[in-house]
């Protein structure tokens, strides 16, 4: 089975929620996760971000629709690692 282990994603959001909200709602989505947000930009009305996403099965579809659901746009995938394991 391969599995992608860790995502770096360029994503735009508005000012609300703030990082800490919507790091915090993409890890609750994710099991067994560890998520860390950069700010790498904010102007007038959005601020850019920097996700990494990294957990043992990540469910790239269910981080697109978290990041949607909280009014932000995937702008990029920036990294990603996949590790091609045996079935148990």
């Amino acid at each position: 089975m391969i599995a992608v282990k860790k995502v770096v994603l360029d994503v735009l959001k508005p000012h609300h929620p703030n990082a800490l909200e919507f790091c915090l709602a993409l890890s609750a989505a994710i099991e067994n996760s560890t998520v860390k947000v950069n700010v790498i930009a904010v102007d007038e009305k959005t601020e850019s971000l920097e996700v990494f996403v990294k957990a043992e099965i990540i469910d790239f579809d269910l981080i697109q629709g978290v990041i949607n659901q909280m009014g932000g746009a995937l702008h990029s995938i920036d990294a990603v690692v996949v590790r091609n394991e045996p079935d148990a």
